[in-house]
C-alpha cells in the first residue's frame, strides 16, 4: 500500500523532530464559507486537518465542540455540504492531509459504502468514529483500508495491555491516544507529566505507528507533549471561535493567530 498523506505528514514532522500538529474544527462552524475559511487560513501551520461531522447527540464532545456543532446544526449542514468543503479545502494549494471525525449513527444513516467512496471522491485521507470500537470496526477498517482512507484506532488509559496488542494488530498507520477519560476540552485530572508517562508506556507497544494524543490540550500544557508523534487541539479552538463571534471579529484570522502560537510551543 502506498504511504498515505497522513504517513508523510508525521515522517516531514520526525524529520524536522517535533510533534506533528492536529487541529479539529466542526463543519459548518458558523458558515459553510468561514469553516473553509479557516481550515485555509490555519493550513500554513498545522500539518493535520480534522474535521467534525455535527451530530446532534455528540457523547465524546464538551461544552465548546458542542457549542461548535450547534451553531453548524442550526445552518442546516448535512453530510453534503461537509463534503463540498472538503472538495473546496482541497483544492487549495496548502492544503493538509485531512480526517473526518464523526459518530456511527451519521455514517450508517448516510450508508457505509456510499459515505467511503464519497470521502474517497472528496479527498478525505483518514477517519475517526468515536463510538465504533475495535473489535466491530474491523471490517469496516477494512473497507478504508481498500478506499485509501485511513481508520483511526482511539485508545484510552484504560485500555488494557492484552487489548492494545489486539487493536495493533488492525490498527492503520495512526492511533489515537484519549488523554484521559473526560469529554474533549476537560480539565486533566492527572498532570501532564503522568499523562506522557502513560502516552510512553502505550507508544512503547506501537513503535511502529504514529500515535497521537488529544483531549485537553491547552496552550499551558501543550509543551509537554513535545516528544509525541502528535498532538491535538480542538476545543481550545471552538473556545476562540465562540469568543470571535461574540466579539464580533473574524474567527479565521483569530483561531490561525492562536494556532501559531500553539505550534511555536512545540518546535
Amino acid at each position: 500500500m502506498k504511504k498515505s498523506p497522513i504517513a508523510e505528514a508525521f515522517n516531514n514532522c520526525r524529520n524536522k523532530k517535533r510533534p506533528a500538529l492536529l487541529t479539529y474544527t466542526v463543519a459548518g462552524d458558523n458558515t459553510k464559507n468561514k469553516s473553509l475559511e479557516i481550515l485555509k487560513k490555519i493550513s500554513h501551520s498545522v500539518d493535520i486537518v480534522e474535521l467534525g461531522l455535527p451530530h446532534n447527540t455528540p457523547v465524546a464532545d464538551g461544552g465548546q465542540i458542542q457549542n461548535s456543532t450547534f451553531r453548524s446544526l442550526k445552518k442546516g449542514m448535512k453530510i453534503k455540504n461537509i463534503f463540498q468543503i472538503v472538495r473546496s479545502y482541497k483544492k487549495f494549494p496548502f492544503s493538509k492531509p485531512l480526517i473526518i471525525m464523526t459518530y456511527y449513527n451519521p455514517v450508517l444513516q448516510y450508508g457505509k459504502n456510499k459515505f467511503l467512496k464519497d470521502c474517497k471522491k472528496n479527498g478525505v485521507n483518514g477517519l475517526i468514529i468515536v463510538d465504533f470500537p475495535w473489535p466491530e470496526n474491523r471490517m469496516f477498517a477494512k473497507k478504508c483500508k481498500k478506499n485509501s482512507i485511513e481508520f483511526v484506532q482511539l485508545l484510552s488509559p484504560t485500555t488494557t495491555k492484552e487489548r492494545l496488542i489486539k487493536i495493533k494488530r488492525d490498527s492503520h498507520n495512526m492511533c489515537y491516544y484519549i488523554s484521559s477519560l473526560n469529554t474533549t476540552g476537560g480539565k486533566f485530572k492527572i498532570s501532564p507529566e503522568k499523562i506522557f508517562n502513560n502516552y510512553k508506556t502505550i507508544k512503547k507497544l506501537y513503535s511502529n505507528k504514529n500515535l497521537v494524543i488529544g483531549f485537553g490540550i491547552t496552550e499551558k500544557t501543550i509543551a509537554y507533549f513535545k516528544k509525541t508523534d502528535g498532538v491535538v487541539v480542538g476545543s481550545l479552538i471552538c473556545k476562540e471561535i465562540t469568543k470571535s463571534l461574540n466579539n464580533r471579529q473574524n474567527p479565521a484570522t483569530n483561531v490561525s493567530n492562536m494556532v501559531k502560537k500553539l505550534r511555536n510551543k512545540i518546535v
